[in-house]
């Protein structure tokens, strides 16, 4: 029987949760001090209707201080332009995308915040319905190390093999690879490795906050298309309501939905040319000068960093600074590189 184990750091500047799945991250949820409570996932707002798209059954959504959403309608809710109504976030926005939200009610008034989103705590509880959340160094250990995992591209199947995941504009998609996995008959070697890669696949995408449309190219051909279809819906169970799977196609690829509800991890973590950014890389610097502040109690800290890293650590510092004592000096080095820095006495 499978174990979920919940996890939480509560950082400087932003708190990090993880659920594990048998010892091993299944989800990443990152949020930080500066994110918009309006579009968190289950905030609950008044919203004023500015358009209504027949067409594609959606309206467009002001939320007061030039933020937006959609709403989807179903023809008997669709809503009058102009009008207030009152709704729940279902669906962080993404790079490109807007914010989605579901219908709740008639609203009155502006728009403006009527319930913030649940912390991250009551999220991993909603996510996997589990009381028990462990805290402390053990849980910034498994935060790290899931954030590392999502950052991958290229993950290894146990037993042999790969599965490569690579998000686009349009869709993911997943390229499953036998790479030295062995076994006398190759049409059993297949079929274990298919179905093992649609367990990962469903745990990497989560741990990822990937959805939308998935493309899953398989190994081999003759695939038993039913015990995929199976294995399939019992891997991406967790990500139901609102999962769809389609048959195994003719060319050995599988085409999955999935709904869209946390901004994903990469989109938080990297720029747009693949690099971690530079709040990203602050915050790594800042967990390091907490540690080793926690390591040796009263010593004067420095770090090193490039100019870059070092500016975006500024307002981390002078959380870090409240919480240990102004104990430790940051310093930009242009000599660097962007993901290099040293901390030390």
């Amino acid at each position: 029987m499978s174990e979920r184990r919940l996890f939480i750091d509560r950082g400087i500047g932003e708190t990090r949760g993880v659920v594990t799945l048998d010892g091993r991250p299944e989800r990443l949820l990152i949020r930080r001090d500066e994110d918009e409570p309006r579009l968190a996932l289950g905030a609950r707002l008044v919203a004023r209707v500015a358009s209504v798209e027949p067409a594609i059954a959606t309206a467009f959504l002001d939320l007061g201080g030039g933020l937006e959403a959609i709403l989807p309608f179903k023809p008997d809710e669709r809503p009058v332009r102009g009008g207030a109504v009152e709704v729940e976030i279902r669906g962080e926005p993404r790079e490109g995308k807007l914010a989605i939200a579901r219908l709740a009610g008639v609203g009155e008034g502006a728009p403006r915040l009527l319930a913030a989103a649940p912390d991250l705590g009551d999220l991993l509880r909603r996510l996997v319905r589990e009381p028990d959340l462990a805290e402390g160094r053990d849980a910034r250990t498994v935060c790290d190390d899931a954030e590392a995992e999502a950052l991958e591209t290229i993950h290894p199947l146990p037993g042999g093999g790969s599965l490569a995941i690579e998000p686009t504009r349009a869709l993911t998609a997943i390229d499953v690879d036998l790479g030295e996995r062995k076994g006398a008959d190759a049409k059993r070697v297949t079929r274990q490795a298919n179905l093992l890669a649609l367990a990962e696949s469903a745990r990497l995408l989560r741990l990822k906050g990937l959805g939308g449309l998935i493309v899953l190219d398989l190994v081999g051909r003759g695939h038993d298309g039913t015990a995929l279809l199976a294995a399939a819906r019992l891997a991406f169970g967790p990500d139901n309501p609102g999962v769809s799977i389609g048959p195994v196609g003719r060319f050995g690829t599988m085409e999955l939905s999935i709904p869209r509800r946390t901004r994903p991890v990469l989109e938080q973590l990297r720029r747009p040319d693949g690099a971690l950014g530079d709040r990203a890389l602050a915050q790594r610097l800042i967990r390091r000068l907490e540690a080793e502040a926690t390591a040796q109690p009263g010593a004067r800290l420095t770090a090193a960093c490039a100019p870059a890293i070092a500016v975006a650590a500024e307002p981390l510092a002078r959380l870090l600074a409240a919480r240990i004592g102004a104990r430790f000096a940051i310093s930009a080095d242009a000599a660097r590189q962007r993901e290099q820095f040293d901390v030390g006495t």
